[in-house]
């Protein structure tokens, strides 16, 4: 079977945290900071975990992306 490619412009935009989720920088903020609210500047500070639609638009995009683990559940104590 073929490798399968990244689609760069994702692989330059979107990380996966260690559980799976895709983190972004915050849209807006490349030019034309004179007409923004000093709110929507601070607000748009650092990166964010997508939502999970837009987690799972990209993740298409990311064929060789972490995969959200399973978590163990733990045993349960002998009282």
């Amino acid at each position: 079977m073929p490798k399968l490619k990244t689609k760069s412009g994702v692989k330059k935009r979107f990380k996966t945290t260690a559980s799976g989720k895709v983190k972004a920088q915050a849209r807006g903020k490349r030019h034309g900071m004179i007409k923004r609210t000093a709110k929507f500047i601070r607000d748009a500070r650092g990166t964010m975990v997508l939502s999970e639609p837009d987690t799972k638009r990209i993740k298409q995009f990311m064929p060789y992306a972490r995969k959200a683990r399973k978590r163990k559940s733990a045993p349960a104590a002998a009282e």
